[in-house]
């Protein structure tokens, strides 16, 4: 049974490469129970989970620890181990770092949904945050879509400038035509920018429905507190709204359920998962005419469209599963 660090998780993943095996896996049969997640304690949110899911290759359950005051400590908040087995024999595989997992699984997610959400000429995007998340998903993204501008914006101003030096020096060698700034404010930012990622630890909305420009796609996936959120209700009514699970948001995305408790928004208007947007079934196109410019979710160029992630138990399979394919690769060819 092969053991994999996060470093050796980093090493054998691509952004490309894992973003078409979502994209076949969500399209795939699949099984994701209910995950499983446990307070430890009152009023501190330290939390133990567990998250099942299997498909006819393979069997992973992923287990974390989630512990919030950790920060003070300057440990790490999140602890995870993800355990694969082969779903024909149920013989296990490997144990494999779940924290790098996450973590390119997220950005991952979020640009693949942005592949079917965003307008095909979206060529902007902002970024809300500056944790460990930004650059992968910065990499996701441009990995996938011929980006143009790319603004930066996070509340600590100091976090914020060292994101910029990074994204400067490992980016535009990569996209030499690429432009790299910092927002001045979040208002004005929100208002022109094609796509907007929020990946913040925000209790109250960020970004706001009479600010959001016609034709933007919004990918909100920071949160996963049921009293928290990083948009307000007025854009959840503007947006044609899509999610990476239906069941886990409706349980922990104050996003949508905020709206839901004040009566303005309805759990029946989620238009699809991200398993229905990889499928392409969910919903007809407004037009004939519109097949070639738009992707299916989207019914026209001005719709706004909001995707809300808390992170799924199959996409942590997927990522595992192409992890261990690719370290029995290498391992074949250096005999």
């Amino acid at each position: 049974m092969r053991m994999l660090n996060g470093a050796e998780v980093s090493a054998l993943l691509d952004y490309p490469s894992l973003i078409q095996a979502l994209h076949q896996g969500f399209a795939g049969d699949f099984s994701a129970p209910p995950r499983s997640l446990y307070p430890l304690s009152e009023g501190q949110h330290d939390a133990f989970a567990l998250l099942p899911a299997w498909n006819e290759r393979y069997i992973s359950v992923k287990a974390f620890t989630y512990l919030p005051q950790n920060v003070k400590k300057k440990r790490p908040v999140l602890h995870s181990l993800l355990m694969l087995f082969a779903r024909e024999s149920g013989e296990p595989l490997a144990y494999i770092d779940g924290v790098a997992v996450t973590c390119a699984r997220t950005a991952a997610v979020s640009a693949l949904a942005a592949f079917h959400l965003a307008r095909p000429d979206a060529s902007s995007l902002l970024l809300l945050g500056t944790g460990n998340l930004a650059m992968p998903l910065l990499r996701a993204h441009l990995a996938i879509r011929p980006l143009r501008h790319i603004t930066l914006w996070g509340r600590n101003a100091a976090k914020v400038k060292a994101l910029w030096h990074q994204a400067i020096a490992e980016l535009l060698p990569l996209y030499p035509g690429l432009h790299i700034q910092i927002a001045e404010d979040v208002v004005s930012a929100q208002q022109t920018h094609q796509i907007i990622i929020a990946a913040t630890g925000s209790a109250e909305p960020l970004l706001f429905g009479e600010l959001i420009a016609a034709g933007t796609h919004v990918d909100l996936l920071g949160n996963h507190n049921v009293d928290k959120r990083e948009c307000d209700s007025a854009l959840v009514q503007k947006a044609r709204v899509f999610v990476d699970d239906k069941h886990n948001v409706l349980k922990e995305a104050g996003e949508l359920l905020l709206p839901i408790a004040e009566g303005c928004f309805h759990e029946t208007q989620i238009l699809g998962d991200l398993a229905a947007l990889c499928r392409g079934g969910f919903l007809p196109l407004a037009s004939a005419q519109t097949a070639a410019q738009l992707p299916p979710a989207r019914q026209q160029h001005s719709d706004i469209t909001l995707f809300k992630s808390v992170g799924t138990a199959l996409s942590d399979l997927l990522c595992a599963a192409l992890v261990y394919e690719r370290k029995l690769k290498a391992e074949q060819q250096s005999e």
